[in-house]
């Protein structure tokens, strides 16, 4: 059974607590997703199901080598891809099974903040009319 949380009264409150979901959201990881080539460059690799080589990855979106390479380094410091060097090649693979228990875990952990009855009484927030109608 998942435990409830008791949300704090105001946000002040809130921003001095820590749960579950400030430990799972990595702001470098969604803004290295946010950027339309390096999700791109992430399906690729998704899709591919194995690791590949820069200039694959470059043949594979249409995209500059050398901003293929900055963006897989980018993706690879987010903990989206992991490399190995071989040579002098860099091949990068996506974990697809990481990935998804990842987010899947984040929407847990969003979940588990989410009021069990769609709304907080009383919390000071102004979220909720007096009738207890969302605003």
């Amino acid at each position: 059974m998942a435990s409830v949380y008791k949300h704090p009264k105001t946000p002040k409150q809130a921003s001095r607590r820590r749960a579950r979901f400030d430990r799972l959201l990595e702001p470098e990881m969604l803004k290295a997703l946010a950027e339309p080539s390096r999700a791109q460059i992430l399906s690729c690799l998704l899709k591919c199901g194995r690791p590949c080589s820069v200039t694959e990855v470059a043949e594979c979106c249409s995209i500059d080598f050398s901003m293929v390479a900055r963006h897989l380094g980018t993706l690879a410091r987010a903990g989206l891809l992991t490399s190995e060097k071989k040579g002098r090649t860099v091949w990068y693979n996506a974990d697809a099974r990481a990935l998804a228990l990842h987010f899947r875990d984040l929407a847990d952990a969003i979940e588990e903040l989410t009021p069990q009855d769609g709304c907080i009484e009383d919390n000071g927030c102004g979220c909720c009319d007096p009738e207890g109608i969302r605003s």
